[in-house]
């Protein structure tokens, strides 16, 4: 199976949504398919506004419609609802090709904490990009309850992973330069910007040290702010799995995201998490205020409208819990699930199972 692979979200950013693709594409590979990318690396680009980081494609369209006269794929997945996404889109629906796409991030909440625009006409226009779609992969089945009450019909459900061989438990002592912070060590890792709701962790008045791993364009004001807090700027690879299990509780305080893969890394490093009983936390760390998970009969975390309470209950959680309760997760699984969503580009139906890699297609 060749795979065409339309995304705004691509290295050099960092974030979920490229973490997710990068690990998914490169299953795909391992077990035989091929997956091209079409990113903003292939364009010029300029700065979004208020996120210069990240770089948006101008003038995507003329080369993304050449691509897509081509016979040579045999299905197409639309990531982002940005200007690749955009141009892609058009270009597949004039066309007559079938396509998926997917829902990440929770674009009119997004939109409206920065804008002020109503969610109705945000909520809107996301449904009108996602409608031609042979189907919208989304992360957990409370999102797709929450996408099915604004009205989306077309929605496949999508899982995530993690790497369990990176994320992994280790002494807490594991990271010399925080051995000073007074314990426990509350940490967030992630963008650090006004959509992940970061000042309600910062500001809360509870015993031990906040640390903050991550980069975005809130960071000079947030340290300004809150000098006591430890900001360590944006992590990766094994110093970031180690920054992780040197906390004794993960806070994710976002009230947007879509899935949230940084719980998932927490978790796998023996890490409890404390977050607010939204969508993505309600899935991956319980569906009751101890976040016990139906799977498992022990607390990994704790779900609170007051984050301060929701760490102190998440504190009480064993790390040898939290850990094996991500064992369950793999990327080849997620993987699997993505492709069995694709569809025939010509001809809009279900693609052929792959020959290979035999433990991907259990998974399934």
């Amino acid at each position: 199976m060749k795979l065409l692979l339309f995304t705004d979200a691509w290295f050099p950013q960092v974030n979920g949504v490229v973490r997710t693709l990068n690990m998914v594409t490169e299953a795909l590979k391992a077990s035989g398919d091929t997956v091209e990318i079409i990113s903003p690396s292939d364009f010029k680009t300029v700065p979004c506004p208020t996120y210069p980081e990240i770089r948006l494609a101008i003038g995507s369209g003329r080369a993304i419609k050449k691509r897509l006269r081509s016979d040579d794929f045999d299905a197409v997945h639309i990531a982002t609802e940005g200007p690749i996404g955009y141009a892609a889109r058009s270009a597949c629906v004039k066309a007559g090709i079938h396509f998926t796409t997917a829902y990440h991030t929770k674009f009119p909440e997004y939109v409206n904490v920065r804008s002020g625009l109503p969610l109705s006409w945000l909520y809107a226009a996301i449904r009108w990009f996602h409608k031609p779609s042979d189907g919208v992969m989304v992360a957990t089945p409370t999102l797709r309850q929450d996408l099915e009450s604004h009205g989306f019909t077309n929605l496949k459900q999508w899982s995530r992973g993690v790497e369990l061989s990176l994320f992994k438990p280790y002494p807490k002592s594991i990271l010399p330069e925080l051995n000073d912070l007074p314990r426990p060590l509350m940490t967030y890792v992630g963008r650090v910007a006004v959509e992940k709701n970061i000042e309600a962790f910062l500001e809360l008045d509870v015993p031990g040290s906040k640390l903050v791993v991550g980069d975005g364009p809130m960071l000079a004001a947030l340290q300004k702010k809150f000098p006591d807090v430890r900001f360590v700027g944006s992590k990766s690879g094994e110093d970031l799995a180690k920054h992780y299990a040197a906390s004794d509780v993960f806070v994710f305080p976002s009230k947007t995201d879509t899935f949230g893969v940084v719980m998932l890394e927490a978790l796998a490093s023996g890490v409890p998490v404390a977050a607010y009983p939204v969508p993505g936390p309600l899935d991956v760390v319980g569906l009751n205020g101890t976040g016990v998970l139906p799977s498992m009969d022990k607390p990994i975390g704790a779900l609170r409208d007051d984050l301060s309470e929701a760490i102190e209950v998440a504190l009480k959680a064993e790390s040898a819990d939290c850990r094996a309760y991500a064992d369950h997760f793999s990327w080849e699984n997620c993987a699997a699930l993505f492709r069995s969503n694709l569809v025939c580009a010509q001809a809009g139906l279900s693609l052929p199972e792959p020959a290979g890699n035999p433990e991907a297609m259990a998974a399934q």
